[in-house]
């Protein structure tokens, strides 16, 4: 491997291209127009009349692409689309159907003759049926050499401690196949088999021609015998299955074989001279019909980077930067699409258009508001089905929690704030507090409030153990209550464990106190940092102490007037640290298989719900995965949440992380909302869901999905204080779910705004 190849080229010249599918072929027609002197090879080692698939997909914003930079391409492709607007979701024998979707697609082998076409009219030389030469002589031999070998890229593998790729098998097996006559809609239709669930995903691409896709999980397809069916076979077997969708019409194949999709993923997309294009640097799951599209768009966006950047280094670093943030949002869309269809089966007893709405919004791409904009009658069929009043958004639908009943949906997170002297909550949290109790939110949770002085995670966090704190609480509680009549206050307890005795936040987060320091405990003598202090096993006299800690804790917090307690079981503090492997390495009776590492969190619950009134909630918060190989994973989460709601739980808030250090969190868009769906359908217990949720449009939508029964969130309230009656009022909504407090009634009304400016212009227009 050619580990330093040329970088000093300023416009490519001679450009090899190692494969022919439409990342390659539309590449090599781009870069032979910008310059037609270029000497450009495409090598592909099938014929060009092979091909895998049948039908691709493409966006209106990807169509818009290729008609500002190749007129010709466009035109072609124009005259071979089918369009339609429908999708089709069959279940259970009933049928629900969505419009305004949008949707334009073709045959995979007309797209690439009309690629090979607009190649061969340019002068590009395009080399079938032959293996591309060695990429390492490649490099030297020409000035940018891309590759784009598809999602089994040998470029990319023969380059791995380069690019550094990472290649994530998932949990179905799917095929692709085809059918002799057009759907009229994109349709998703449910198998309910006595082997498991099985799912079809089926579009048109021509006039009487459809992409039928059959999927299930692994071990669904193992027992339903298609592991030992030849290609005929299984064609013919998910003909029978899926009969009803297809009118009895035959199925067939093109080599079509069950696979498991890859997910790809790659640390760097360049190296000197060669670049990756399409799937060699990317997959995202076919169920967004994103594959064609992120190919295309790569293609367009390196081409116009090679013109518009001086050198190929820079011009290399600007597609990768450009492209990176575009391909990793598309990629967390699906594979929450994946992860959804993985689950399938926790929907399926869903009310039939909740399950339609749900399967619609499932990549979070699609949301309830610009699927009302889409289709405004299914999605009021929608919520009529799921009891809102009319012209009430999901999220100003109450909840009852046990003698509580929230009047919207909406929490304001607990957030710590490092702002109390000796444990005292002051003058700054009732103003905090108060403020977002005034903006409408219909519980408003308190940072978390320590149980000891030992157990504050710096010298700035709030405690419940005297009773001072808890008078200065209950002035900000009757605050609460007389102010914003309608929103609740909620009261966290917690103990640092390993993680205390440390400085605030702004002053360096998890970093030990200069001086001062307070002993820790915590399940076992691990520190949380090798920098941090290394805290002693709790004994079993300890346990007991801490326990009565909570219990001395609650029965403050009953007498400071809160109306809903909840234990903090997560990020790694000291309960947390008991439930999770990788924090808890006791072999005494609270330490081991979970049941066990259960068992003190479970005892200080019963502790404290023992002294919590009756008619109040109790809720939990837990980190449903630890993010780090060996420690809690998904099915873990939902025996913790299990057990807690078997001792009384009213609600489990699902969070997840922050208990090791070298945690690799998946972020995104509400990316731990999927694991308190998976509780809420498993466990059977509400949820209340938190990260990375911040528009009102999310709320609504991961509600009315049933994902779902509560929304907290965090920082938008930190911008925002009032951020729920604002959402009110974007949304047009004067009802019981939120009020606006007297003084304020004149603001109801969202500001006018100036005109926004106007969208930026496609890069390359080249006319005809």
């Amino acid at each position: 491997m050619n580990r330093h190849p040329p970088t000093a080229i300023n416009h490519p010249r001679r450009i090899a291209i190692i494969g022919g599918g439409p990342a390659g072929l539309y590449a090599a027609a781009l870069l032979k127009r910008l310059d037609p002197t270029r000497r450009i090879t495409l090598w592909e080692r099938n014929a060009p009349t092979d091909t895998f698939g049948f039908g691709v997909v493409l966006s209106d914003e990807t169509l818009g692409g290729i008609e500002h930079a190749d007129p010709v391409v466009h035109e072609a492709l124009q005259r071979h689309f089918v369009r339609w607007d429908d999708i089709d979701i069959v279940h259970r024998g009933t049928r629900h159907t969505s419009t305004g979707h949008g949707f334009a697609a073709l045959g995979r082998r007309r797209l690439l003759e009309i690629l090979h076409e607009r190649c061969r009219s340019l002068g590009v030389e395009l080399r079938f049926r032959s293996q591309a030469p060695d990429p390492a002589r490649l490099v030297g031999t020409h000035d940018l050499v891309i590759a784009a070998d598809g999602v089994h890229s040998t470029t990319r593998e023969a380059y791995a401690p380069v690019f550094r790729p990472q290649v994530a098998a998932h949990r179905c097996r799917y095929v692709w196949l085809a059918a002799d006559f057009a759907f009229d809609a994109f349709r998703f239709e449910i198998a309910e088999t006595e082997y498991g669930v099985m799912q079809l995903h089926a579009y048109p691409y021509a006039a009487a021609s459809s992409t039928v896709i059959v999927e299930m999980r692994e071990e669904v397809w193992r027992a339903a015998g298609f592991a030992d069916l030849d290609e005929q076979e299984s064609v013919e077997r998910c003909a029978k299955i899926f009969a009803d969708a297809l009118g009895g019409r035959p199925l067939r194949s093109n080599r079509s074989a069950w696979t498991t999709f890859r997910t790809v993923v790659n640390e760097r997309w360049s190296h000197g001279n060669l670049v990756l294009l399409g799937d060699a640097a990317h997959t995202a799951h076919f169920s967004i019909g994103s594959g064609t599209k992120l190919a295309v768009e790569d293609a367009l966006a390196l081409a116009a980077c090679l013109e518009e950047q001086p050198s190929l280094e820079r011009a290399l670093a600007a597609y990768e930067t450009q492209r990176r943030p575009v391909v990793a949002s598309t990629q967390r869309a699906a594979r929450a699409s994946l992860e959804w269809f993985e689950n399938l089966h926790l929907h399926l007893d869903q009310p039939p258009r909740q399950f339609a709405f749900n399967l619609l919004t499932r990549s979070r791409r699609v949301t309830h508001d610009n699927l009302r904009l889409r289709d405004a009658h299914f999605t009021e069929s929608v919520e009529r089905e799921f009891g809102c009043p009319p012209a009430t958004p999901p999220m100003f639908t109450p909840f009852r929690l046990r003698g509580l009943t929230l009047r919207n949906r909406v929490v304001v997170s607990p957030m710590d704030m490092y702002s109390a002297t000796d444990g005292l909550p002051g003058d700054f949290h009732l103003v905090h507090l108060g403020a977002r109790a005034l903006g409408g939110a219909g519980l408003v949770m308190t940072e978390m409030v320590c149980v000891s002085p030992e157990g504050r995670i710096t010298p700035g966090c709030t405690g419940l153990y005297t009773g001072r704190q808890a008078e200065a609480w209950k002035r900000i509680t009757d605050f609460v209550h007389a102010q914003a009549p309608g929103t609740a206050i909620g009261v966290q307890l917690g103990h640092s464990g390993r993680k205390g005795s440390t400085r605030l936040m702004w002053e360096g987060m998890d970093e030990p106190l200069e001086d001062g320091n307070w002993p820790l405990v915590a399940a076992s003598p691990l520190p949380y940092k090798p920098s941090g202090q290394t805290p002693r096993a709790l004994t079993r006299a300890q346990l007991t102490d801490i326990r009565e800690q909570f219990a001395a804790a609650a029965r403050r917090a009953a007498r400071a007037g809160f109306d809903l307690l909840e234990l903090h079981c997560a990020h790694g503090y000291l309960l947390s640290g008991f439930l999770s492997p990788l924090t808890n390495l006791r072999t005494d009776a609270y330490g081991g298989p979970l049941e066990r590492r259960l068992r003190f969190p479970l005892e200080v619950f019963d502790a404290v719900r023992g002294v919590w009134p009756q008619e109040k909630p109790l809720t939990v918060r837990i980190s449903a995965t630890d993010w780090a190989e060996g420690g809690t994973t998904a099915e873990d989460a939902v025996g913790i949440a299990r057990a807690f709601a078997a001792h009384g739980a009213d609600a489990i808030d699902v969070s997840t992380g922050q208990v090791v250090a070298d945690e690799r969190p998946e972020f995104g868009r509400s990316y731990q909302t999927p694991f308190a769906d998976r509780i809420r359908h498993e466990a059977g217990v509400p949820v209340i869901a938190v990260g990375a949720i911040s528009s009102w449009d999310d709320v609504n939508s991961l509600i009315l999905a049933g994902r779902t029964d509560l929304c907290a969130l965090a920082r938008p309230h930190l911008y925002d204080p009032h951020w729920t009656l604002h959402a009110a009022a974007e949304q047009g909504y004067d009802g019981p779910g939120v009020r606006w407090p007297a003084p304020y009634r004149a603001g109801s009304r969202r500001p006018r705004t100036g005109r926004s400016e106007e969208a930026p212009k496609p890069r390359l227009n080249m006319g005809t």
